[in-house]
């Protein structure tokens, strides 16, 4: 039981995963979470931050062109899993009990979410977690159009995983001893991204609720 749980507390942690698998094991949680519905708990935008800074020491050996290549793709990837799971299997999440690994209410708030952004909320909601997670499902789930839902995720991924792999990059170059502040950065990705999250549900439910009395 011990190594199980050490073994969700390493995958949750960045800085872990970083320094356990490397650029593989970063590759990897970038597939999982932007496709996988029961990985939306991994890390992500500041995952992509700190494998920049980590390149930029020395820690991450393969130059950041490479990085940021591997980051893309696997993202894409990711969302082409979460695509076709939502084609052929997404309804029944509808239908499936709350659990550790999956809370309907994350599905029902990336509806939410979609349906106010339209396709736009697979490149929005690249900086969001949970949606990052949930948008593509939803994606295939309505049945959208291979062609347009493949314009947006590639749109998406290369904003994503340029914007703050080079971030992180070119930070850690300028300013070397950031590498040091480990801790602080994550809070600070943790405490924007969770206000980014809340603002957009508090904007939906003020949506819905317009329309409830605009219905009325």
């Amino acid at each position: 039981m011990d190594s199980i749980l050490k073994f969700f507390s390493t995958l949750s942690n960045a800085e872990e995963i970083i320094s356990t698998g490397g650029l593989a094991l970063v590759t990897l949680i970038v597939f999982a979470e932007t496709g996988l519905f029961f990985c939306f708990f991994l890390p992500g935008d500041y995952l992509l931050f700190l494998t920049g800074l980590s390149c930029s020491a020395g820690i991450i050996k393969q130059p950041i062109y490479v990085v940021i290549a591997c980051i893309v793709v696997a993202a894409i990837l990711g969302n082409y899993v979460g695509y076709y799971f939502g084609k052929f299997v997404g309804h029944k999440l509808y239908q499936r009990e709350d659990s550790f690994f999956f809370k309907k209410q994350h599905l029902v708030n990336t509806k939410a979410f979609f349906d106010k952004h339209g396709g736009n909320a697979l490149i929005i909601g690249r900086f969001l977690p949970v949606i990052r997670t949930f948008a593509p499902i939803l994606a295939g789930t309505v049945q959208m159009k291979i062609r347009l839902f493949s314009y947006y995720v590639i749109v998406g991924a290369l904003l994503w995983g340029i914007s703050l792999t080079l971030m992180g990059y070119f930070l850690g170059r300028i300013f070397p001893q950031i590498i040091h502040y480990v801790h602080y950065i994550i809070i600070f990705f943790l405490v924007v991204t969770t206000w980014a999250v809340i603002k957009s549900y508090r904007e939906m439910s003020k949506e819905k609720h317009r329309v409830k009395e605009d219905g009325k």
